[in-house]
């Protein structure tokens, strides 16, 4: 019996939300007595054995061209076959959009218990209960699996990364790939230094910017904390931003440790998009605006006064003139 993770990546570089979904598989592995393992379906421009520091002793690897853009048919039925191969009784999946796509149907195809979006690590001491957030994050559950293979997906940025010393054995896995059901012919990459869904400060902006003209403060001030930028829904939908920016319940759901929101007045539909974030900012000029009953911190104030304040602020201590 082991835990078997699976290695997410996107233009052959390993994704974030993937190192902590191997920490997750590495700490579940021990609290269960048993070893961690991973699995790499394509190849990527990483030292793949240095992933030992992250808690992975062996990592299985299934290369293949028909491997290196996600076909969600042809990579169920890859880790239908590694599953049995390798022995793996519990397989860890982020739950980011491949592992959406992905886990559901491999839990379907091994008629294998699924939670999606847990937390936290199952609890084990009487039996194999899975908690997970519920009603758009606004309450818990917990899924007991019973079944002889469980699945779970880990909501990004609900583990830590935790590194230590080690390398991992890279063993190649012989399965045929067979041609894949879906071509790309074409991809259109977002632009943008930090991935929204990978970011761990994001820098948002809503319709109290009154324009895209006044967008310049936003992207300064993530560029200087190293943020992405997102927005909310009515600021996608009037074109101020590209869509691949919103964030919510239609948009992108994401969990930084830090969300800064500049004239958002915090919708429900908002909220449950960007309400497990670590730390919630809200800067507005109302102060019956609904965000504030969801900030760690807010600020009552005119955003075109308040946001220049705090890039100077940030200039300063980073001693940029």
């Amino acid at each position: 019996m082991s835990v078997l993770i699976y290695i997410d990546h996107s233009e052959a570089q390993i994704k974030k939300s993937s190192l902590e979904a191997i920490c997750y598989g590495a700490a579940l592995a021990r609290q269960l007595g048993t070893g961690a393992e991973a699995i790499l379906l394509g190849t990527v421009n990483e030292d793949l054995a240095a992933l030992g520091k992250y808690g992975v002793t062996r990592i299985y690897q299934v290369a293949g061209e028909a491997l290196q853009h996600l076909d969600s048919g042809l990579f169920t039925k890859v880790l239908a076959e590694a599953v049995p191969a390798t022995g793996a009784k519990v397989v860890v999946f982020s739950n980011n959009m491949n592992g959406k796509a992905l886990a559901p149907r491999l839990a379907a195809r091994l008629k294998a218990g699924f939670v999606s979006g847990a937390v936290a690590l199952p609890d084990t001491a009487s039996g194999f209960s899975v908690k997970k957030s519920v009603f758009s994050g606004k309450a818990f559950a917990h899924i007991s699996l019973k079944t002889d293979i469980k699945i779970i997906s880990l909501n990004p940025n609900s583990f830590p990364l935790t590194t230590g010393e080690g390398k991992a054995e890279i063993a190649p896995l012989n399965i045929a790939v067979g041609a894949p059901k879906v071509k790309v012919v074409s991809a259109t990459q977002s632009t943008g230094q930090v991935p929204l869904t990978e970011a761990e400060l994001v820098v948002s902006g809503g319709r109290g910017l009154k324009g895209p003209e006044n967008w310049g403060m936003v992207e300064e001030l993530a560029k200087l904390l190293g943020a992405a930028t997102a927005c909310s829904r009515p600021v996608a939908d009037a074109h101020w931003r590209p869509h691949n920016e919103h964030v919510g319940q239609t948009g992108i759901a994401i969990a930084p440790n830090l969300y800064i929101a500049i004239g958002i007045s915090g919708a429900i539909q908002h909220l449950a998009g960007v309400n497990r974030s670590k730390t919630i900012v809200v800067i507005n000029k109302d102060p019956e605006a609904p965000f504030f009953k969801a900030a760690d911190y807010g600020i009552v104030g005119d955003a075109f006064e308040v946001v220049p304040k705090m890039i100077e602020a940030v200039k300063k201590l980073k001693g940029i003139v």
